[in-house]
């Protein structure tokens, strides 16, 4: 039989809204709001995120770490967790890209790692934007390219970024930085996004 989702999805400035086949994706049956949706995948992402930080050894900049974050970020909320995006979206690469895209990234950031191109701050920072503008999954893109770069940053032997200390969930004043800092990344300019991450 099929499940009828009957969440009225609330969609914050500068999140990708989701498509009827992602939306009928939910796993849990009990969940009717928004709220719900937000708790519940809160618990999920915290549990990857324990589960990341246990990972020392693993290879951080791969194409199959990132997928594998995602997955456990997202396994119990989306039947999609962990898999490409598989149609366009209102921002990101064409998706037939993505896999790529996501090679080239790591090959870059190793290049960088080993030969100091950037001060550790603005190689994690620029790495966040670019995982960001690929957009590589259907949702979840900030949360999973915010939590990949706090991994860069602890491997890093870096403190972590505060990004702006508040919600980025929730429309308001910090999600507009944020949002501001990325379009700024956008142009070439990561200055507003290196004084975010350590707002």
């Amino acid at each position: 039989m099929e499940t009828l989702v009957a969440i009225d999805f609330q969609y914050p400035a500068g999140a990708t809204p989701l498509d009827p086949d992602e939306v009928e994706a939910l796993i849990p049956g009990h969940i009717t709001t928004q709220s719900q949706l937000n708790e519940w995948e809160q618990r999920n992402i915290l549990t990857a995120r324990e589960w990341a930080f246990r990972r020392r050894r693993a290879n951080l900049l791969s194409e199959k770490f990132a997928r594998d974050l995602h997955d456990r970020m997202f396994n119990e909320t989306w039947r999609w967790a962990g898999r490409y995006r598989q149609s366009g979206k209102n921002l990101g690469v064409d998706w037939r890209l993505i896999p790529e895209r996501i090679r080239l990234l790591c090959d870059d950031v190793k290049y960088q790692l080993q030969h100091d191109s950037f001060p550790p701050d603005e190689l994690a920072a620029r790495f966040h934007h670019r995982l960001v503008s690929i957009h590589p999954f259907a949702n979840g893109n900030g949360r999973h390219a915010r939590l990949m770069c706090d991994l860069l940053v602890d491997r890093l032997d870096q403190a972590p970024f505060t990004w702006g200390a508040g919600d980025l969930m929730a429309a308001g004043h910090t999600r507009d930085r944020y949002l501001a800092a990325l379009r700024a990344a956008d142009t070439g300019n990561c200055e507003l996004l290196l004084q975010f991450v350590r707002s």
